[in-house]
């Protein structure tokens, strides 16, 4: 189902400058886009020179604000297209004044196109959409597409960390992981029943584990050649 456009959305957006970005390509196919380079320039959007940290598909942003909160010397760039949704996480953002995150606008597959090739800390993947019908695979945001995406934004030895409650989509994204050259630790098959510590709740997770959903988690990070 189509979501709503939120009332006075455009008007929203604007009066979060500062925690939201919209970020467009004049192409619209990112296969050619992604040759014309707009990189986002960290150190003047935050004001420093501390670490980026990306969460894609950041929903409501309850853990991109969370984690920059735990974590000040640690910068945050949450990712989501869905306008509706990321206004509300800019909101959060600027009513707790939390100065080490930003909101981006921004589809996954463009990220080339503003994100300088291996500046980025981490990656977190949180409940992303598992696309279950085969012919959306391609969308999923493990697929090898995107997993090449992440490889060229992606510091040396960063990590990307994924956690969903779709059992079929986590089997999927392990197949996608190491076929793409990923090594796989810390694998959890019901994260809410293991000893890990200092896991950030999303909004989508309280739902699931309140359902009685196991939630599952990994760390992916590149083998060394």
């Amino acid at each position: 189902m189509r979501m709503r456009r939120k009332k006075n959305l455009d008007g929203r957006i604007d009066a979060c400058e500062g925690y939201l970005l919209t970020l467009v390509s004049e192409d619209k196919n990112f296969e050619t886009a992604v040759e014309n380079k707009d990189y986002l320039d960290f150190t003047e959007l935050f004001g420093n020179d501390n670490p980026v940290y990306l969460e894609i598909g950041c929903g409501k942003g309850q853990f991109a604000c969370e984690i920059a909160k735990q974590n000040p010397d640690f910068n945050y760039l949450a990712v989501e297209k869905v306008g509706n949704v990321i206004v509300a996480a800019a909101e959060h953002a600027q009513r707790e004044e939390i100065p080490n995150v930003r909101f981006v606008k921004c589809a996954a597959e463009y990220l080339p196109c503003f994100i300088e090739d291996h500046s980025i800390e981490g990656i977190y993947l949180n409940f992303s959409c598992p696309f279950p019908k085969k012919a959306y695979t391609t969308h999923r945001l493990t697929n090898e597409r995107f997993l090449k995406i992440y490889k060229q934004i992606l510091k040396p030895g960063a990590e990307i960390h994924q956690k969903t409650d779709n059992m079929h989509f986590f089997e999927y994204s392990i197949e996608e992981f190491t076929k793409c050259g990923f090594a796989l630790k810390n694998i959890s098959l019901d994260l809410h029943n293991s000893d890990f510590e200092g896991n950030i709740v999303t909004e989508y997770e309280s739902k699931f584990v309140a359902e009685g959903l196991p939630i599952y988690r990994l760390e992916a990070y590149l083998k060394e050649e």
